[in-house]
C-alpha cells in the first residue's frame, strides 16, 4: 500500500516537473522565431535577399564577405551586430581590430538592406538579423544549401576592438586551440570542421598566411604540410617583403565563388590556406570529418546549413534587451 502511494504521489510530480521543462525549453526556442517579421515587416527578407544578390552581381567576393562578417559578429558579444558599430574618438570598435581591418567587408550592403528596412518598416527589423539573412542569402546565391533562419535578435550597444582580437579564432590556431575556441561558443568540434568550410569562397589577404611561406619557425623557412607546389604559386603571389597590405589570394583557387567541398579536397592535398585549415588534419576525429565532407557534398552542405543556424543562437539579445539600431553604424542617441 505504501508502495502505490508513493507510485501515485510521483505520478503527478513528475508531469509537473516535464510540463515545466518543456514550457521553458519552448521559451527558450522562442527567443528567435522563424517568419518572425511576418506581420510586422513581411517584405524583410525579401529585401535583404535582393541586396546580397545585387551585391553579388556586382562583386562575386561580397557574398564570402558577408558570410564571414555573421561569423565574426557573433564570436563576439554574440550575434548583435555590434561588429558594424564605427568607432569614435574615444572608442575603437571591432571593425577596426587587426582581426577584421581590413579584410572584413560587405559593411556597405548592409547599410543599403537597412536603409530600405527603416523606409518600409521603421525601427523593426534589426541590423543583427540583417546580418544573419545576408550570410543565409550569400551561402545560398553561392550554391549552398538555403535554410530558414530564427530571427528576433536584437542589437547590441557595445563594440570594442580588443574583444574581436581576443574572441575571433587566429589563422594560426592548431586544432586545440581551434577545438577549445569553438567549445567556448557552445560549439561542437564536428562544428568547427564544418563551418571551417566557410572557406571555400572568398579571398585571404597574404598577411594572413605569409609566416607560412617565409619564417615558419627557427629552422624552416616554408611550412613542411604545405604542398610545395601550391607553395611556389603562393609565393609568386606574395612575394617576400612585399608592403602592399592589399595583397590578396583566393582561398579556394578552383572554385573561389562556389560554396562546395573542394576546399576538402583542398586541406586533403596540404593546399589549406592557414594554419588553421591544414591542422584539420592532425587530429583524428578533425580528419576523418574532413574525408568525410570532401566525399559527401550534399552531408556537408545540410551540416553547414544546420552549424550556421546554431551559430546565430550565440548569445542573442531578444525581447526588450538591447535595441533596434537606426543606423547600423551607430548606437541609438
Amino acid at each position: 500500500m505504501g508502495g502505490l502511494m508513493m507510485r501515485l504521489s510521483f505520478v503527478p510530480v513528475t508531469w509537473v516537473m516535464l510540463l515545466f521543462l518543456s514550457r521553458l525549453f519552448v521559451g527558450l526556442e522562442a527567443q528567435l522565431q522563424v517568419g518572425f517579421y511576418g506581420n510586422t515587416c513581411n517584405m524583410a527578407e525579401f529585401i535583404v535577399k535582393d541586396e546580397v544578390r545585387k551585391a553579388f552581381f556586382s562583386d562575386k567576393g561580397l557574398a564570402a564577405g558577408l558570410v564571414r562578417l555573421h561569423f565574426h559578429d557573433c564570436f563576439v558579444r554574440g550575434c548583435d551586430a555590434s561588429v558594424l558599430i564605427d568607432s569614435t574618438p574615444t572608442n575603437s570598435a571591432e571593425k577596426d581590430s587587426p582581426a577584421n581591418n581590413p579584410s572584413l567587408r560587405g559593411f556597405e550592403v548592409i547599410d543599403k538592406a537597412k536603409a530600405r528596412l527603416e523606409a518600409a518598416c521603421k525601427g523593426v527589423v534589426s541590423c543583427a538579423d540583417i546580418v544573419a539573412f545576408a550570410a543565409r542569402d550569400s551561402v545560398e546565391i553561392t550554391g549552398g544549401l538555403g535554410y530558414d533562419v530564427p530571427a528576433g535578435r536584437r542589437d547590441g550597444r557595445v563594440s570594442q576592438s580588443l574583444e574581436a582580437s581576443t574572441n575571433l579564432p587566429a589563422p594560426t590556431l592548431n586544432v586545440n586551440q581551434l577545438t577549445q575556441t569553438f567549445a567556448g561558443k557552445g560549439l561542437t568540434k564536428e562544428e568547427m570542421v564544418t563551418l571551417s568550410g566557410a572557406h571555400t569562397i572568398g579571398r585571404s589577404h597574404c598577411t594572413s598566411f605569409s609566416n607560412r611561406l617565409y619564417n615558419y619557425n627557427a629552422t624552416v623557412g616554408q611550412d613542411p604540410s604545405l604542398n610545395p607546389i601550391y607553395a611556389g604559386q603562393l609565393k609568386q603571389q606574395c612575394p617576400q617583403g612585399s608592403t602592399d597590405a592589399n595583397l590578396v589570394v583566393p582561398m579556394n583557387p578552383s572554385s573561389p565563388s562556389i560554396t562546395d567541398v573542394s576546399y576538402y579536397m583542398d586541406v586533403l592535398n596540404n593546399r589549406g590556406l592557414f594554419t588553421s585549415d591544414q591542422t584539420l588534419l592532425t587530429d583524428r576525429d578533425t580528419a576523418s570529418q574532413v574525408s568525410q565532407n570532401a566525399g559527401n557534398s550534399f552531408l556537408w552542405r545540410s551540416k553547414f546549413a544546420a552549424a550556421m543556424v546554431k551559430m546565430g543562437r550565440i548569445g542573442v539579445s531578444t525581447g526588450t534587451a538591447g535595441e533596434i539600431r537606426q543606423n547600423c553604424r551607430v548606437i541609438n542617441g
